[in-house]
């Protein structure tokens, strides 16, 4: 067995699992992109995954991985960056095991990120929030339990992981009412909410009468919904919401374009930037300047601010000293 096959294996188990009490979306994305590596690793040398060495696995080869997984499997440059940032991982941990190998190591950690265009956030208009959510069906027990995750999803800016592993022990209703999630990076984060979205979710609880450990929106099997789920059931909704608001049929509605609604509209009503980054549970307040990028109505208040484009450009002269004397009286 070659050094590779054990570095990988404490790499899951003992680095990201115990050391790094990573989350399992963390795990699942290393794995999925490690696993790509070794499958297009083997189709290139001939060798199978078991029998592949660190050596193998050189710079040429990831940087043709790289480009593969752009051209054959049309992934976008933030994903292929995503696998990079999973192969440099694994390279940083087996630096420290197998010195050895500590060119090869060094080159394939030298591979940069791929620089990208960051085009401005989608989000959804108000009378566009308002077809999404009367879009449901509420004379079914589906279309409540949607009615109540949309509103939730729209307030509150939850992840989609955030938003379907959410129990009915993480709302507390009453005074204070609020929701409770463990967020990216294992951070655990209180959310409050409006009037309105704790009488909704208090009837979905009333209805749901689940357990506490129960999932608050369970799918048709009483199981935790899947993030696959998830988008159907928001794909859907969209789709009849558009007869109302043709503008939704020209957006692409992804769970996440409801997080950059709950953040747009925080900004709308002039919440500072740091208070929506703990909102939200941004890891850097810089994460939330795409917000004030993409809101075009803060962009005019400031226009509106500015001095005229026609006025006469120069320096303050002050007038004679005597009308000076009788301005100020």
């Amino acid at each position: 067995m070659t050094a590779l096959a054990p570095t990988l294996q404490a790499f899951f188990t003992d680095r990201l699992a115990r050391h790094r009490q990573a989350s399992p979306h963390t795990i699942a994305a290393y794995r999925d992109a490690l696993k790509l590596l070794l499958v297009f690793a083997a189709s290139r040398t001939g060798t199978p995954p078991s029998d592949l060495g660190i050596a193998e696995l050189d710079a040429p080869l990831i940087g043709a991985f790289l480009e593969h997984l752009e051209t054959d499997r049309g992934n976008g440059v933030r994903t292929r960056n995503a696998r990079l940032a999973a192969v440099h991982a694994l390279f940083r941990f087996a630096a420290l095991r197998h010195p050895e190998h500590a060119a090869v190591i060094a080159r394939v950690l030298a591979i940069p990120p791929k620089r990208f265009d960051r085009r401005l956030v989608t989000y959804l208009t108000e009378p566009e929030v308002t077809a999404l959510l009367a879009a449901p069906d509420t004379n079914t027990t589906t279309g409540r339990r949607d009615h109540a995750l949309l509103v939730l999803a729209i307030q509150t800016g939850l992840r989609v992981s955030e938003l379907t592993t959410l129990t009915c022990a993480d709302i507390r209703l009453g005074a204070g009412a609020h929701v409770n999630c463990l967020g990216k990076g294992r951070k655990q984060r209180i959310t409050p909410l409006t009037s309105t979205t704790t009488a909704i979710i208090k009837a979905w609880l009333a209805e749901r009468r689940g357990e506490p450990t129960d999932p608050l929106f369970p799918s048709r099997h009483g199981t935790v919904m899947s993030r696959d789920a998830l988008e159907r059931r928001l794909t859907k909704h969209a789709a009849t919401a558009a007869h109302v608001e043709p503008t939704l049929a020209e957006k692409k509605i992804s769970p996440h374009v409801l997080r950059h609604t709950a953040a747009m509209r925080l900004l709308a009503a002039a919440v500072d930037s740091t208070v929506i980054a703990l909102w939200l549970g941004h890891e850097n307040v810089a994460t939330t300047q795409i917000y004030i990028h993409a809101d075009l109505a803060l962009k005019e208040q400031a226009l509106a601010r500015a001095a005229p484009m026609d006025a006469t450009p120069g320096r303050y002269q002050p007038s004679d000293t005597v009308l000076a004397f009788l301005d100020g009286l």
